[in-house]
């Protein structure tokens, strides 16, 4: 067997095996939280409210996909039901990013200055009332740090949750006609 069959094997496997690319989606997962922790404590770049609603759902998008790949459903209904739950789950940080680089596309000065921070702010007030807030956006949220092509942090982890919840879909809905091994 040649270097190039054996490549081409492992990625036909992960194409087709439903806990090989469920276990694919949490490590790509696991990808974005690192790259996150690596960009605040050695690049220095401190996460606003928003992204830290992004952090918590890539973190809440990877368990789901780790528990799909553990569990590994041999029924197709199983599967179609971790692949609804993990489009139910990535809606939450992608609604997250979009709303964050739609803050940052807004002109400066439109968006409310800077109030308190996520911690006080969680200890003082009622959760659907921090959410509101954040979600509405402070100027903390509009500052651009960091840019890859002209794209934003924030659209970047938009980018990458569309693309996981694609992954979630292709690999929990098609059907299987391969044996299990």
């Amino acid at each position: 067997m040649t270097e190039s069959s054996r490549v081409g094997s492992a990625l036909g496997r992960l194409f087709y095996d439903r806990r090989l690319g469920n276990l694919a989606g949490f490590f790509a997962c696991t990808g974005l939280m690192a790259y996150a922790l690596f960009a605040e404590h050695v690049l220095g770049f401190e996460p606003c409210p928003l992204c830290i609603f992004q952090r918590v759902g890539v973190i809440a998008l990877g368990i789901t996909f780790l528990i799909a790949a553990l569990q590994n459903p041999l029924s197709a209904r199983g599967s179609r039901v971790y692949g609804v739950l993990l489009l139910a789950v990535s809606a939450f940080p992608g609604y997250s990013a979009g709303r964050h680089v739609y803050i940052q596309s807004l002109p400066f000065g439109s968006v409310p200055a800077c109030g308190a921070s996520l911690d006080y702010m969680m200890d003082v007030l009622p959760f659907v009332t921090v959410l509101r807030k954040v979600l509405f956006g402070a100027g903390e949220c509009q500052k651009i740090d960091w840019s890859l092509l002209g794209l934003s942090m924030p659209a970047w982890v938009f980018i990458s949750v569309a693309a996981l919840a694609t992954w979630a879909v292709f690999v929990n809905f098609r059907s299987i006609t391969l044996s299990r091994e």
